[in-house]
């Protein structure tokens, strides 16, 4: 397993990669978009893989996706990959204006078509003729050359990371995820698709990406296990989830939490998620405290396999706070675990 980052910014970027950070990614936003800030990762960084984790994928064409990842790909050879996010339906319909039914049927078009405009060679007519996107380019300039790019998908459900390990190139965790939800869910899931891709697809094994909810903080770990907690809760209000909370026998708790979130009462929320909740999910507390808990959830298999981001918490938690966050994760890393690139 190899250590990544939310995009922390250049400075602490250039700390981390020599601290043995081998990934970092960004995330999406109203206010954060996601290939303008991995043109900023690309420009401030030296070896790490840089990608975007997640991108909204129907905010975009096929087309758009593909020239930012291959505009990005010439000073970063090897570096890009593209991590996509089906995103919730009110937000494609009412935030981008798009049709967003039957998000895991679109989200394996749009990766065919992606790929077409990164596996296309000069001279040769870029077509791509799926059900929801289809291509028949000619382009002149020979500006064009197969890029092999990594597509990820961010699948919460057993139906989309299958999909990602069938027709993407893996999946990416989210920040909820646990022992149980990795081992009886994705990681079954990822197996059939990759069982079921084509004979003659070349693509290596699909990978694992993953975000670690961290927060440290010797000088206040009280506030800092608050944090983590308050960023478990909001996850839990999207209904989204109700199958994981179901899973894992939660529902009490995330009636708490929903409904202390719906009065505004934040102290509430936090309170709901119970340390049973917080340990199988995040890391957090002092850095002895982080260490050993970490070292838990690596033996027990509940980190991405191949890349673990470390996630500050970012509900109610200013910039200032989630870069001391940032910075005290570094004490995670075990130097002699690092090293060798991979996505």
């Amino acid at each position: 397993m190899h250590f990544g980052m939310l995009w922390p910014g250049a400075e602490l970027a250039a700390e981390a990669e020599k601290s043995g950070v081998s990934a970092f990614c960004t995330g999406e936003f109203v206010d954060l978009e996601a290939y303008s800030t991995l043109a900023d990762m690309v420009d401030r960084t030296t070896d790490a893989l840089v990608g975007t984790s997640i991108a909204y994928a129907f905010a975009r064409t096929p087309y758009a996706h593909a020239a930012a990842a291959r505009s990005l790909s010439k000073k970063a050879p090897g570096r890009v990959f593209i991590g996509l996010g089906s995103g919730a339906y009110t937000i494609n319909r009412d935030w981008f204006g798009v049709e967003a039914d039957r998000p895991v049927a679109r989200m394996s078009d749009m990766a065919g078509a992606i790929r077409a405009w990164l596996h296309a060679e000069n001279g040769q007519r870029v077509v791509y003729d799926g059900e929801y996107y289809q291509v028949n380019a000619k382009v002149q300039a020979p500006v064009l050359g197969r890029l092999d790019v990594p597509v990820l998908f961010a699948g919460f459900n057993k139906v989309m990371a299958g999909a990602g390990a069938r027709v993407g190139d893996g999946v990416i965790g989210h920040g909820l995820f646990t022992v149980k939800w990795w081992d009886e869910v994705v990681r079954p899931a990822t197996a059939a698709g990759f069982a079921e891709r084509v004979q003659d697809d070349d693509r290596r094994a699909p990978v694992e990406h993953g975000w670690l909810i961290t927060a440290i903080d010797d000088a206040d770990p009280a506030r800092a296990i608050r944090d983590a907690r308050r960023m478990v809760a909001f996850y839990l209000t999207v209904k989204t989830y109700d199958p994981f909370v179901e899973a894992h026998g939660w529902g009490e708790q995330v009636d708490r939490l929903r409904a202390a979130f719906a009065k505004g009462d934040m102290d509430g929320l936090a309170a709901a998620v119970t340390d049973d909740m917080l340990a199988a999910i995040a890391v957090c507390g002092t850095s002895a405290d982080a260490r050993e808990q970490f070292a838990v959830r690596h033996a027990e298999g509940s980190l991405a396999r191949d890349v673990t981001y470390l996630a500050p918490p970012s509900f109610l938690v200013s910039d200032r706070r989630r870069a001391v966050y940032a910075r005290n994760s570094l004490v995670l890393i075990d130097q002699t675990s690092t090293g060798e690139r991979r996505g």
